[in-house]
């Protein structure tokens, strides 16, 4: 006869939850594989965010960019709970992503692009933390008919965008940020002209 102790439920639930968790993150070659399209100009695109939302240590901003890669929303927040689950970091973006722009669902193709910086401790190297925020950033986009863009880290040491060997030390999570008229380009000038210009032109010359 044979003595043993069966596992509880609640040790099985655990080890079941923590085999879930563990496949809701993307290795950097899966991201490297999977077609994100690249900045034309990442270091504008970091800067403009640095000095705008100006990130401490475990600051998520996520930025939805146009087709000319001007940001047209961006949002950050503070990662609050202890695991790196990307199921709750996809949560977590798409509430913010509804909040600060509309969801282009109903196109067939994404027009524009959601990107996220991440500002965390450590040095610039891959962690599965960043594995959780690339998988919740992919899903998040997803969901809101957004073109899942890069995913970028901020620490000490400066910035990288991963899976692109890309980067830079200025701005760091250390840095005090930029200007803002010399880290993000003067937003576009009203479009004029057609008839309803007209008729406002000649109504102000009288």
């Amino acid at each position: 006869m044979t003595f043993g102790f069966a596992p509880s439920s609640a040790a099985s639930l655990s080890t079941s939850t923590s085999a879930t968790s563990a496949t809701r993150l993307l290795e950097p070659a899966e991201w490297a594989a999977a077609g994100i399209p690249l900045l034309r100009n990442p270091r504008e695109v970091v800067s403009g965010l640095h000095s705008r939302h100006r990130p401490r240590p475990a600051t998520a901003i996520v930025a939805v960019l146009d087709p000319d890669e001007r940001v047209r929303a961006s949002a950050s927040f503070t990662r609050r709970q202890a695991s790196s689950d990307g199921w709750m970091f996809r949560n977590a973006l798409l509430a913010q992503l509804r909040r600060v722009i509309p969801h282009d669902l109903r196109l067939r193709t994404p027009v524009r692009t959601a990107v996220l910086l991440y500002c965390r401790d450590g040095d610039a190297r891959w962690t599965e933390e960043d594995g959780a925020w690339m998988w919740g950033l992919r899903d998040a986009c997803t969901l809101h008919g957004l073109r899942c863009g890069a995913y970028i880290t901020l620490t000490k040491d400066g910035w990288q965008v991963l899976g692109e060997g890309r980067g830079g030390r200025r701005p760091n999570a250390d840095s005090a940020p930029e200007p803002f008229a010399l880290s993000e380009a003067p937003p576009p000038l009203p479009r004029t002209g057609g008839a309803a210009s007209e008729v406002l032109r000649r109504a102000a010359a009288r």
